[in-house]
């Protein structure tokens, strides 16, 4: 828990470093870094290539391995898990995705996901400590961009987030 408030508490004090970022490259690292950790198990995972924006590396690291984290955390109890990694144009905005078809949640509770120390889910089901998307949250906003989900129980969810990629707005 210690480790993950250090992370928290520097995604909001550390100097952005804002320069071309390949997320399809940063989300494919993320990936093979779970699949190292569990190497007897088996996820679709789909990540479109070509993601660019323009950012700090690091941080928008951070946003992957929270988000791509969480899809992996939260589809371990499926036989047939699938994460999808993504960019859509959504009423001419373009908004990055991660999504899976996982456990899901109810959207009712959607207003607390980005708190900290909120958790949807009881700790014996799934480990955690409840900063990753709080984590998220700070590191989108920094870019000038904005996080929210989409999701039904047990049908999945969707992260969505913008970065602003006009330099010097943030």
């Amino acid at each position: 828990m210690i480790d993950d408030l250090l992370k928290l508490s520097r995604s909001s004090r550390v100097e952005m470093q804002r320069r071309p970022v390949d997320l399809s490259a940063l989300a494919l690292k993320v990936v093979q870094e779970l699949r190292d950790g569990e190497p007897g198990r088996t996820v679709d995972i789909e990540i479109q290539p070509g993601l660019t924006t323009e950012g700090d590396p690091q941080l928008l690291r951070l946003v992957l391995q929270n988000l791509i984290g969480n899809a992996w955390k939260f589809t371990a109890p499926l036989e047939k898990a699938r994460i999808e990694i993504g960019r859509l144009d959504e009423n001419g905005e373009s908004v990055l995705y991660v999504r899976d078809n996982g456990v899901g949640f109810n959207m009712s509770y959607a207003d607390k996901l980005f708190d900290a120390f909120q958790r949807l889910h009881r700790r014996e089901e799934f480990p955690g400590t409840g900063i990753g998307l709080a984590t998220v949250k700070r590191i989108v906003l920094r870019h000038g961009g904005r996080v929210w989900a989409r999701s039904e129980p047990g049908a999945g969810a969707t992260f969505f987030f913008t970065v602003n990629e006009r330099p010097g707005q943030v």
